[in-house]
């Protein structure tokens, strides 16, 4: 019991998450191969996560605190690997033909033009950006040590982790390809950088197939840039350089042909929601502790 009053509030967000991960994968036709995997993670992560916080109470405090710290960002990773499980055994596709038609008015409309307007420049930075989303998390968690600010480090986990695991979550629901393999010829940048090359290795050879809606990239780009900008009020400026970051991000998505447009906005709405749950759990705590209620 001890154990579990330690517990922080992204810890539990990822036990939730793992639980509801292993309650709904009875409703899709997972692989008999992994068909228990996901309860089998459920256990391992709150077994680990209880370990943990049992251990800073009893032994090295500043050791264990620091490895919950970063723990999350590894049960992250995880949590994107199992959604490949609910990869669906055919497609029908009716997802995509209409988002399509909303990124070819989008590319088009001049988009891609003003992108490629200055030869490989852009379309290189935007494929940085693209790449690099894969170290957001440890960048945030990174930053706010940087600024002496570690204690903050729950709060900023708690908007990041809900976003991009809010995300992860609606994958098995919309089951879609992304518009570079299903539309493949078509609607393509014109610029092939190394970036690129490099990119498109990484997604083709470890990504996941089981859906691109929403942009879990856009997501967990925004989601950091709200938790800074929210939680590091006085260092600013990683806020608002993560937040221009995360626009760059959206725009390579479509541009680079990883996701449509709506995944982009519905990745960013997430974002947002994240935000706004957090803000008010934060509230509804603050009015219990006026009242005197734990």
């Amino acid at each position: 019991m001890k154990a579990l009053r330690a517990l922080r509030s992204s810890e539990w967000l990822l036990i939730g998450y793992f639980a509801y991960v292993a309650i709904v994968s009875s409703r899709f036709p997972l692989p008999a191969a992994v068909a228990r995997l996901p309860a089998l993670i459920l256990i391992l992560a709150a077994g680990l996560i209880l370990t943990l916080a049992y251990a800073e109470r009893i032994g090295s405090a500043k050791f264990f605190s620091i490895s919950r710290d970063w723990l999350p960002l590894i049960f992250t990773l995880i949590a994107y690997r199992e959604m490949d499980w609910f990869t669906p055994l055919s497609w029908d596709h009716h997802l995509e033909f209409g988002w399509i038609v909303w990124d070819r008015s989008l590319l088009y409309g001049g988009l891609q033009t003003a992108i490629e307007s200055l030869g490989a420049v852009i379309p290189t930075y935007l494929e940085l950006c693209y790449l690099v989303v894969y170290a957001v998390g440890p960048f945030t968690v990174a930053t706010l040590y940087f600024a002496g600010q570690r204690e903050r480090v729950n709060q900023v986990l708690f908007v990041y982790l809900l976003g991009t695991l809010s995300a992860y979550a609606l994958f098995p629901y919309f089951p879609s390809e992304p518009p570079r393999t299903l539309f493949a010829g078509s609607d393509l940048p014109r610029m092939m950088t190394a970036i690129r090359r490099f990119n498109l290795w990484i997604v083709n050879g470890y990504g996941i197939h089981s859906s691109v809606f929403p942009s879990a990239h856009v997501s967990s780009a925004f989601s950091a840039a709200w938790a800074l900008l929210g939680f590091l009020p006085e260092r600013r400026k990683f806020g608002w350089g993560m937040l221009i970051y995360a626009i760059s991000v959206a725009i390579a998505t479509v541009y680079g042909r990883y996701h449509y447009a709506v995944d982009a906005v519905a990745g960013a709405g997430l974002s947002l929601i994240a935000l706004v749950t957090t803000w008010f759990l934060l509230l509804r705590r603050r009015r219990l502790r006026v009242r005197g209620l734990p």
